[in-house]
C-alpha cells in the first residue's frame, strides 16, 4: 500500500470532513483538486482512528506524520497548525458521528423505539474512543467547546423525539431529564460517580428512558 503522500483512494475510505463554505458552492472539484480534497479527507480519516485510540495531547505533528507515513507538509494541506489540525479532526469527528446517528433513525418506527435507537447510536459510535481521548477533549479547549455544542444540539434532538414519543405532560419531564444526564455525561460527572464511560452511559440512558416511556 503506498503512503498517504499521493496515495491512490477508494470511494470506500471517504470520511466526512469539516470544510469551509466554499467547498460546496462551486460544485465538485475536478482534477488536481479533486486528488488534494480526497487526499485531505483520507488524512482527516485516518487521524481520527489515531485519536481515538491515542488521544491526541502528547502527539505532535511529527509523530502524527510517522503514524500516518506522510510528510509533515501533508498535515499541513489538513490546517496550518497542529492545534487547527486537532480542531479539524474532532470537528469532522463529530459530524461523522452526527451523521451515522441521524442515519439510524427509521422515520417509520414507533416514536418510543426512536428515542432508543437514537441514544444508542451515539453510545455506539463513542464506543472507540478510549480514556485518552476524553481526557484529551477535556483538557484542550477548543475541542472541548466542539463537543459540548454537540451534546446541546443532541439534548434538543433527544428532548424532540421523548415529545413524539409521549406527547403528554410527562414528555417535558422526560426531556429535561434526559437533557441533564446528558450533560452530565458531557461533564464527566457520570463517570465520576458511576464508573460508566460516556458509551456505557448513553446505552444506560436509553434504556432507562424507554422503560419510563413504555411504563407511562
Amino acid at each position: 500500500m503506498s503512503t498517504l503522500d499521493g496515495a491512490p483512494t477508494t470511494t470506500g475510505d471517504r470520511t466526512t470532513v469539516d470544510r469551509t463554505p466554499g467547498d460546496r458552492t462551486a460544485g465538485a472539484p475536478t482534477g488536481r483538486a479533486a486528488r488534494a480534497l480526497r487526499r485531505r479527507e483520507l488524512l482527516v480519516g485516518r487521524l481520527i482512528d489515531v485519536f481515538l485510540e491515542r488521544g491526541f495531547a502528547g502527539l505532535s505533528v511529527a509523530e502524527m506524520a510517522a503514524v500516518l507515513r506522510c510528510s509533515k507538509s501533508t498535515l499541513y494541506s489538513i490546517a496550518a497548525s497542529r492545534e487547527q489540525i486537532i480542531v479539524a479532526v474532532v470537528r469532522a469527528l463529530i459530524r461523522r458521528a452526527t451523521e451515522r446517528v441521524e442515519a439510524v433513525l427509521d422515520a417509520n418506527a414507533d416514536p418510543r423505539d426512536r428515542v432508543g435507537a437514537y441514544l444508542r447510536a451515539i453510545s455506539a459510535e463513542l464506543a472507540p474512543a478510549t480514556p485518552a481521548f476524553f481526557a484529551d477533549l477535556d483538557a484542550f479547549p477548543p475541542a472541548r467547546e466542539i463537543y459540548k455544542q454537540n451534546t446541546g444540539f443532541a439534548v434538543e434532538r433527544v428532548q424532540g423525539l421523548v415529545r413524539e414519543a409521549s406527547p403528554g405532560a410527562d414528555a417535558a419531564f422526560v426531556g429535561a431529564v434526559a437533557g441533564q444526564v446528558m450533560e452530565s455525561i458531557h461533564r464527566g460527572e457520570i463517570k465520576a460517580q458511576t464508573g460508566l464511560d460516556d458509551s456505557a452511559a448513553y446505552a444506560a440512558l436509553a434504556e432507562l428512558i424507554v422503560a419510563r416511556m413504555s411504563a407511562g
